[in-house]
């Protein structure tokens, strides 16, 4: 892989100089989910990353996303799951089970929240019996505002304000999705990627222009 000038996502997603705005987030999803749909669905053999995190994705000079480190990856034939053993995956982003591109789906699904909640799944608000996916689906059905990370809604206009809410709203449903108990619950890669793709056509015919830029904390 190339030198990657600008870190990695986690870097930026947690910068007390900088941030990424809600697009440049959503285009890095999609970078992801792309490059994810590509190893499930587009190789042979199937590449199971194993270690979807925000570490894990690095950024260009064009705040590209690169998904990187393939060092626990797995190959697997069509159909072909298999039984963990031994993993070395990240707590907090790897689905129980077995090892298979659902795995990685809801590796991906946990990313989601982070990304545009700003909060590791494994933040001290998690607690007693509180997870990252329970957190989310209250606050969906009553305060969705309350979970978004508020440097999106920062320095805006009224409605662009609510399109970014909204657009949330709809990328967090599709993460929940993405981290259902049971792997055949969840959307495949594919899916994702074309879903997300959707979430960005509706936010750029919403304001009908240009509103990629930096936020400062």
């Amino acid at each position: 892989m190339e030198f990657m000038p600008n870190g990695s996502l986690e870097r930026w997603l947690y910068s007390h100089n900088h941030c990424l705005d809600f697009l440049q987030r959503l285009n890095i999803m999609i970078d992801v989910a792309s490059a994810l749909e590509y190893l499930h669905h587009g190789s042979s053999p199937i590449v199971v990353h194993c270690d979807v995190k925000p570490c894990n994705v690095l950024l260009d000079e064009d705040i590209v996303g690169h998904v990187s480190d393939f060092g626990i990856a797995k190959l697997l034939g069509e159909g072909q799951s298999k039984e963990y053993t031994k993993t070395m995956a990240t707590v907090g982003y790897i689905a129980p089970g077995i090892i298979s591109t659902k795995g990685d789906v809801y590796s991906f699904g946990i990313m989601l929240m982070e990304t545009f909640t700003r909060k590791k799944p494994t933040d001290d608000l998690f607690v007693a019996g509180l997870s990252m996916k329970g957190w989310i689906s209250e606050s969906l059905s009553r305060a969705i505002d309350q979970v978004v990370d508020s440097n999106l809604l920062q320095d805006e206009g009224h409605h662009h304000v609510d399109d970014i809410i909204a657009s949330t709203s709809s990328i967090l449903k599709l993460a929940l999705n993405c981290c259902e108990d049971l792997p055949e619950e969840r959307m495949n890669m594919e899916d994702i990627a074309a879903s997300l793709n959707k979430v960005k056509a509706k936010f750029l015919k919403a304001n009908d222009k240009d509103v990629v830029r930096f936020c400062r904390k």
